[in-house]
């Protein structure tokens, strides 16, 4: 029996859309989206206190919950940059994983404390500066739009990143449905709008969320990452000249950006070891597979191994 391990780094292409983005502009991103952000939730929060707009608070409510997402997004990369220990051999990248799920989790309970004020709010619709909160929520659409900019580029590479990103968008979509909340206030005197745009905020919030909540989950239960071809990758390797077989075939995130493949593979005489380096430049470039680790079994032995009846 012979056993060949390969580890590659690289970005993706084909296939799969997992890469290594470039970690300094990332980080730079990440910093100043910080401190933007920071700086527009106390003059929101402020704003919303002063003039008693709900939607402003509730978007103040959200933004800071962005904050914390781009804080502890931050973190993440930053642990999952630190080198494998003893301890943790494969490294810190399960943190970004980790943190994608606790993101999506706090967003989704900010929306449920938000939306129990604006029911509450429906029925006794305070009077409401229109124009004040037109003119803050505008500020928000710049800060946010600027910051979804900065992670545009490296928002495939990254869930976390897309994370940002989405957040950010959406935060941006929200400022322009309060703008236009203050514009009718202002024209109209509905103030029940403001408690309204609330509501629709919640459901922007949740939509934007849903699909990182759903992927971060099943990237932290070691599910195969979206966008890859777990029966074309199979096919690849049974291709292989001299392959028999493929069993016990593993794929999983060790991060967001990173991605492992374990497998077994019964070999006929005909096969030569040295298709392992072939097949792992093949994993690498065509499928976005950064850790490769594969078991070679040769004749009755391999047909023999232990893990052939588990799931191949």
């Amino acid at each position: 029996m012979g056993h060949g391990h390969s580890h590659s780094h690289g970005h993706a292409h084909g296939a799969h859309a997992h890469g290594i983005p470039a970690s300094g502009n990332v980080s730079k991103a990440f910093l100043l989206g910080i401190v933007l952000n920071i700086v527009f939730v106390v003059v929101e929060a402020a704003a919303g206190w002063w003039y008693n707009s709900l939607a402003l608070l509730t978007d103040a409510g959200h933004n800071f919950t962005d904050v914390i997402s781009l804080v502890l997004a931050f973190m993440a990369l930053k642990l999952s940059q630190r080198k494998p220990t003893s301890r943790f051999t494969y490294g810190y990248g399960k943190t970004t994983t980790l943190v994608s799920l606790l993101n999506a989790v706090l967003l989704l309970l900010a929306v449920g404390a938000i939306g129990w004020e604006a029911i509450e709010r429906l029925g006794t619709a305070p009077s409401l500066n229109g124009t004040a909160i037109s003119v803050v929520a505008i500020i928000g659409i710049v800060i946010n739009a600027g910051t979804a900019l900065l992670f545009f580029k490296d928002k495939e590479h990254d869930i976390n990143v897309k994370g940002a990103y989405l957040h950010m968008v959406a935060d941006a979509l929200v400022s322009l449905g309060v703008v236009i909340a203050g514009v009718v206030m202002y024209y109209t005197n509905w103030y029940w709008i403001d408690a309204v745009m609330s509501l629709i905020i919640m459901v922007v919030i949740v939509w934007s969320t849903w699909g990182l909540l759903v992927e971060s989950l099943r990237l932290t239960l070691d599910a195969v990452p979206q966008g890859t071809d777990l029966p074309a990758i199979r096919k690849f390797l049974e291709d292989v000249p001299g392959v028999a077989q493929v069993h016990d075939l593993h794929i999983w995130a060790m991060s967001t950006t990173e991605t492992s493949l374990t497998a077994h593979l019964v070999v006929e005489d005909s096969y030569e070891d040295a298709q392992l380096v072939e097949m792992r430049e093949e994993l690498s470039h065509h499928f976005g597979i950064q850790h490769v680790t594969l078991q070679v079994e040769r004749g009755a032995d391999g047909h023999a191994c232990e893990q052939a009846g588990v799931y191949h």
